[in-house]
C-alpha cells in the first residue's frame, strides 16, 4: 500500500530550513554538553584517587623503613610497624578509591587493585606479620626479601596510579575529542545553514529589491526569476503579478492618457470652431460668407462631403440654400416641393432626409421660431459620434440664434424707423403745418382785401403777419433739419457735451455739465430724445430767456430712475405769449417726455431763470464705461 505524503511536508520553507538549522545546531549544543557533563562526571574523584593510590606507595615504604631500622637496630617494634600498616589499609580502601571502583567495575583499574589488594593481604602484610611474630630482631635475609616485596608492591601500585592517570587522561582525551567533533558539525551546519539561506533567502531578496527598483524606475517587464514553494517563491510569484497588473494598468493609463489628448485637441478644435463661428455668426448674422466659412469647419471637423444652410422664405413659398458646399439641396433635385414641405413637417428635430438616407438635417431656431435646416451629407455607412452630433447641434443652435437676432434687429430697425418717421410728422405737426394753416388763414383774409381797392390799406399788416409767419416757418425748418441730421456717432455725454459747447458758444452763455448715470443705462431711442429734449431746452435760454450761466445735469440713481434738469439764470418764463404761434418748443419737450414714459416740469425758479426737469425710468440698470461728465464751458474765449 502507497501512502501520499502531504503537500505542506514535503514543500520547502525557509522558516523550515532555518528551524531545522537551529534544532541541529541546539541539539549539537545539548549533545556537546551532555558528553562533556558525564565525562567531567566520570572523571570526578579521579585527581583525589590518584593522590590516594600514589599516597600508597609512601605509607608503603614507611613500613618498609620502619621494619629495616629496626632490623639495623636488632629489635623490632611491632606497634610501631602495625599502626603503619593500619594507615596504609586505611589509604587501601579510602572512599575515593571505592567510588572510582564502583563507577567503573569492569575496568582496568579495578582489575589492578583488586591485584594490589590481593597483593597487601595474601603476600605482603602477611609476610610483616611474620616477621613481628619472631623473638629477636628479623634476620637480615628475611628483611631483605620483605623489602624486595615491598618493591613489587610498589610497583603494583605505580601500575594503579598509572592506570588512574591513563583512565583520566583517556576520558579528558574523549571530552576533548567529543568537543572538537561538536565544533566542527556546529562550524559545518552553521556552513550549510548559511549557504542555504544564502542561496533561498539573500539571492532571492537582492532579486526582488533589483526588481523592485526597476519598476520604480519605470522598467514595467522586468520580472523575478525565483519562484517557488516557498515563503520567498511565492513573493516571487505574486511579485510577476503585480508586475503584470501594473503594466497592464500603466498602458492602459497610457491609452487613457492618449484617448484623453486627443479628446481634449477634438474638444479644443470643435471650441475653436464654435469661437469663430460664433464671432462670424454674431457679427454679420445676414452675411452669406459667414455661414459658408461656417460650412467649412464643420465639413473639416466632422468628415462630412458637404453640408448646406436652407433658409425658409418669411413670406412664403419655397425655401432658399443661402451657403453650401455640395451644391443645390438634393432632396429638393429628387422631390420638388413635396420634399420642402416634408422637411418642414420633421423640424422638430434631426434626422434622416427623405430620398437620401445620407443626408442628415439639423434645424436652425431659436426659443420662438424656426428659420430653416442645417443638412449635412455623410459617406454611404458613416455616421456622426457623439461628439460630432453635439458639435453640430451646437452650431445649429447658434445659427437659430444669430438669424433670430438678425430678424430682431430688422424688426427693431423697422420700429425705430416708424418711430421716427412718426416723431418727424409730429413735429412737423406741431410747427410747420400749424405755421402753414396760419399763413393760409392770412392768405384767405388777404384775398378780400386785395379784391376791394377801398380796403387796400389793411394790406400791409397782414403781408407783414404773412412775412413773419414766413420767416418763422423758414427757420423752424432749419431747426428741424438740424435735428433730423443729429447723428449719434459717440455716447450720449458726449453728444450732450457737443450740444453744451456749441449753444453755449453761440449764445455767449457759461454752461456748466454734469452727467453722472451710475448704474443706469439708457436705450437709443431715450438717448436721442433726452439729447433733443436738451437741445430743445438751450435753444429756448438762446433765444428767449437772456440768461449769463446755465447748467445741465443728467443724473442717475440706484432703483434706475434718470434725472434730466436743464436750468439757467434769465429772464424766467414770464406771462404767456399772446401768440403761441411760434412757441412750439415746449409741446415737443413735453412730447418726447411722455414717449419715454416720464414727467416733465418746465417752471420759472424763486428770483429768476428757468429750470426744466425730466423724470423717466432706464431701459436697464447697468451703465456704460463713458457714463459720467463732469465739466464747465463758456464762451467762445473759455
Amino acid at each position: 500500500m502507497r501512502f501520499a505524503i502531504p503537500r505542506p511536508v514535503v514543500r520547502r520553507s525557509i522558516m523550515l530550513l532555518v528551524s531545522v538549522a537551529m534544532l541541529s545546531l541546539t541539539l549539537i549544543s545539548l549533545a556537546g554538553m551532555s558528553v562533556s557533563v558525564l565525562v567531567v562526571e566520570s572523571t570526578r574523584g579521579s585527581a583525589s584517587a590518584i593522590n590516594i593510590a600514589g599516597s600508597l606507595r609512601r605509607y608503603t615504604h614507611r613500613v618498609a623503613n620502619l621494619i629495616a631500622v629496626d632490623a639495623l637496630g636488632g629489635r623490632f617494634e611491632t606497634e610501631r610497624v602495625a599502626s603503619a600498616m593500619r594507615d596504609l589499609e586505611r589509604q587501601l580502601e579510602h572512599p575515593a578509591l571505592m567510588r572510582f571502583i564502583e563507577r567503573a567495575p569492569g575496568e582496568l583499574f579495578a582489575a589492578t587493585y583488586r591485584g594490589v589488594t590481593a597483593s597487601w593481604h595474601l603476600s605482603l602484610k602477611p609476610r610483616i606479620e611474620a616477621l613481628g611474630s619472631l623473638a629477636g630482631p628479623p634476620p637480615s635475609d628475611q628483611v631483605e626479601l620483605l623489602l624486595n616485596e615491598v618493591d613489587a608492591f610498589v610497583e603494583q601500585l605505580n601500575t594503579l596510579v598509572a592506570v588512574l592517570e591513563h583512565d583520566t587522561e583517556t576520558r579528558i582525551h574523549d571530552l576533548r575529542f567529543i568537543l572538537g567533533v561538536a565544533i566542527a558539525v556546529t562550524i559545518l551546519v552553521v556552513i550549510i545553514a548559511l549557504f542555504m539561506l544564502h542561496r533561498a533567502l539573500l539571492r532571492p531578496l537582492n532579486g526582488l529589491l533589483d526588481a523592485a527598483r526597476r519598476i520604480a524606475g519605470g522598467d514595467f517587464g522586468v520580472r523575478v526569476r525565483y519562484t517557488g514553494e516557498d515563503e520567498l517563491g511565492r513573493v516571487g510569484s505574486g511579485f510577476n503579478l503585480m508586475a503584470d497588473e501594473l503594466a497592464k494598468h500603466y498602458h492602459s493609463l497610457e491609452q487613457r492618457v492618449a484617448d484623453k489628448t486627443v479628446e481634449l485637441q477634438r474638444s479644443n478644435r470643435s471650441l475653436e470652431l464654435l469661437y469663430h463661428a460664433i464671432a462670424r455668426l454674431y457679427q454679420s448674422p445676414t452675411s452669406v460668407e459667414a455661414y459658408e466659412a461656417t460650412l467649412r469647419d464643420i465639413d473639416r471637423v466632422a468628415g462630412l462631403q458637404g453640408s448646406f444652410v436652407c433658409i425658409e422664405s418669411r413670406h412664403g413659398g419655397p425655401a432658399k440654400v443661402i451657403a453650401s458646399s455640395i451644391g443645390p439641396c438634393p432632396d429638393r433635385a429628387a422631390g420638388g416641393e413635396e420634399a420642402c414641405n416634408a422637411c418642414r413637417s420633421a423640424s422638430g428635430g434631426d434626422g434622416l432626409a427623405l430620398h437620401n438616407p445620407a443626408l442628415l438635417r439639423f434645424p436652425l431656431r431659436d426659443r420662438e421660431h424656426h428659420y430653416g435646416m442645417l443638412r449635412l451629407s455623410l459617406s454611404d455607412g458613416v455616421r456622426l459620434e457623439d461628439w460630432q452630433r453635439q458639435l453640430v447641434e451646437a452650431l445649429s443652435r447658434h445659427m437659430g440664434m444669430a438669424l433670430g437676432a438678425a430678424r430682431r434687429s430688422e424688426q427693431e430697425r423697422l420700429l425705430a424707423l416708424q418711430e421716427e418717421r412718426s416723431v418727424i410728422a409730429r413735429e412737423l405737426h406741431d410747427s410747420l403745418a400749424q405755421a402753414l394753416s396760419y399763413m393760409k388763414i392770412q392768405v384767405s383774409l388777404l384775398q378780400p382785401v386785395l379784391a376791394d381797392p377801398a380796403r387796400s390799406a389793411q394790406a400791409a399788416p397782414i403781408l407783414a403777419d404773412l412775412r413773419e409767419g414766413i420767416n418763422a416757418a423758414y427757420r423752424q425748418l432749419r431747426e428741424l433739419l438740424v435735428s433730423f441730421r443729429l447723428g449719434l456717432s459717440a455716447d450720449l455725454p458726449t453728444l450732450i457735451q457737443d450740444a453744451v459747447r456749441e449753444y453755449g458758444t453761440r449764445g455767449g452763455v457759461d454752461i456748466a455739465l454734469d452727467v453722472h448715470l451710475g448704474p443706469c443705462l439708457l436705450s437709443p431711442n431715450q438717448e436721442v430724445h433726452v439729447l433733443q429734449i436738451v437741445r430743445e431746452a438751450l435753444s429756448n435760454m438762446v433765444r428767449h430767456a437772456k440768461a449769463r450761466a446755465a447748467r445741465v445735469a443728467l443724473h442717475g440713481a440706484a432703483d434706475g430712475e434718470v434725472c434730466l434738469i436743464v436750468e439757467d439764470d434769465g429772464s424766467g418764463l414770464g406771462a404767456p405769449p399772446a401768440d403761441l404761434r411760434n412757441h412750439h418748443g415746449l409741446a415737443i419737450m413735453r412730447e418726447r417726455t411722455r414717449s419715454m414714459g416720464g414727467e416733465i416740469e418746465i417752471a420759472s425758479m424763486d428770483e429768476h431763470g428757468t429750470r426744466v426737469r425730466v423724470r423717466f425710468r432706464a431701459a436697464t440698470g447697468v451703465a456704460t464705461p463713458a457714463a459720467d461728465v463732469r465739466s464747465e464751458f463758456g464762451d467762445s474765449s473759455a
